[in-house]
């Protein structure tokens, strides 16, 4: 499933940058790590141990009517079942992942959660092209894969517990596939009808709003759709219906539906708004002082220029510190002319020289690769602009945030 960006009530990939502070990880947890296939974290979200007690008490059930010889060891090659299907999601997922690194898009993790799994891509492709391969490879490895249990249970009875789980599985890829291909966002579906619309139209947003707006139909269409089904499938096959059952499943699958869409068309709009985020407008101005300036003269030289930033210099007039203004705050004035400037500055590290020409995702991406508080932004001739506060790049990032439709 993807929230903002691909995936549904399956499998799917997703946009990780969901609220783009500078300072957040680039690796969350969100469960057990399992490993890093291709160098990508993969966890196992508590969710899950949910769902496959569930797959287990319900494919149980469906093996005590086909193997009854089995007793409760059935639970057993249920629960077999459960994590070999959610060994088909990964497959899934990865296929997304390694589409997303042969395109040298950054993957941060895949996480298998409740209503299958997620591939938190953390860039957006360039092209449409991209964007339909990247979105297309997830279905078409559940269909391989569907396509494998087919060939494998043509070699076994079809009544034995080995048939039973192929049969189970080429079925549960199958709906997977099937499912994820339905267009509209935040289905993989979704993800192909944008590229489509995208390369017709040559704008992303217009096929954004698009796919969008056709997942929410889509959610519509579960929330009333799916009980009416399921109903009449149970009233000609076992003549009982479990309404209650039906209509909350509709209802969480719609959710999730109408969600991702939504979130999808935000993030979009979002990313429009996301070059006006300059680090030349942002920058603050910033004075030279030595490692020993009192703070309290640091700050007189500040007001007079009409800075609110202090860069730490050597005997060369070499920027070799910024100090820090949380550190400044706490420090009361009648001490400031006792404390020296260098004993309230950070080090500058690589990373903190950043270019006065960054703006949008480039430049909350470039803050990503190393966090800090405040950083030295310079000219591209090397001479020096400012200082940039992470805390006023959060602020311009809510303030777009805020200014941003649903």
């Amino acid at each position: 499933m993807d929230n903002t960006g691909q995936g549904g009530s399956g499998t799917g990939h997703q946009d990780g940058r969901q609220g783009p502070g500078p300072q957040r990880p680039r690796e969350a947890g969100g469960g057990i790590l399992m490993g890093r296939p291709f160098g990508v974290p993969v966890y196992v979200a508590p969710s899950w141990f949910l769902v496959a007690a569930l797959i287990t008490w319900v494919f149980g059930g469906q093996l005590d009517r086909v193997l009854p010889e089995l007793g409760r060891a059935r639970y057993l090659v249920s629960l077999f079942f459960a994590v070999a299907f959610y060994a088909s999601v990964l497959v899934h997922e990865l296929a997304h992942t390694v589409a997303a690194l042969r395109f040298k898009l950054p993957v941060r993790r895949i996480q298998l959660q409740f209503f299958g799994g997620v591939s938190e891509i953390e860039k957006e492709t360039e092209t449409p092209g991209r964007e339909f391969v990247l979105a297309f490879v997830g279905p078409l490895l559940s269909l391989v894969l569907a396509g494998v249990f087919w060939l494998a249970l043509q070699a076994v009875e079809p009544a034995t517990v080995p048939g039973v789980l192929l049969a189970g599985l080429m079925v549960s890829n199958l709906l997977v596939a099937a499912f994820n291909l339905l267009p509209g966002l935040p289905l993989d579906g979704g993800r192909m009808l944008r590229a489509v619309v995208w390369k017709i139209s040559g704008r992303a947003m217009t096929g954004t709003v698009a796919a969008a707006w056709v997942g929410r139909a889509l959610a519509v269409s579960v929330l009333v759709g799916l009980p009416l089904l399921t109903q009449a499938d149970r009233a000609e096959s076992f003549g009982s219906v479990d309404s209650l059952t039906d209509a909350l499943l509709a209802a969480i699958l719609a959710a999730i539906i109408w969600t991702g869409a939504g979130n999808s068309l935000r993030m979009a709009r979002l990313r429009e708004r996301l070059p006006g985020l300059r680090a030349r407008t942002l920058t603050r101005r910033a004075v030279p002082v030595t490692a020993a300036t009192p703070l309290s003269e640091a700050l007189r030289r500040a007001n007079e220029e009409g800075a609110r930033a202090l860069v730490v210099v050597d005997g060369a007039g070499v920027p070799a510190a910024l100090v820090r203004e949380s550190a400044i705050v706490g420090i009361p004035a009648h001490r400031r002319p006792w404390v020296a400037v260098g004993s309230l500055a950070q080090d500058l590290q690589d990373g903190m020289r950043i270019s006065a020409e960054l703006s949008g995702e480039e430049l909350l991406e470039t803050l990503r690769q190393t966090p800090a508080t405040e950083y030295l932004v310079v000219e591209e001739t090397g001479e020096v602009y400012g200082v940039l506060s992470t805390a006023d790049v959060e602020r311009a990032f809510v303030a777009a945030m805020a200014r941003t439709p649903s």
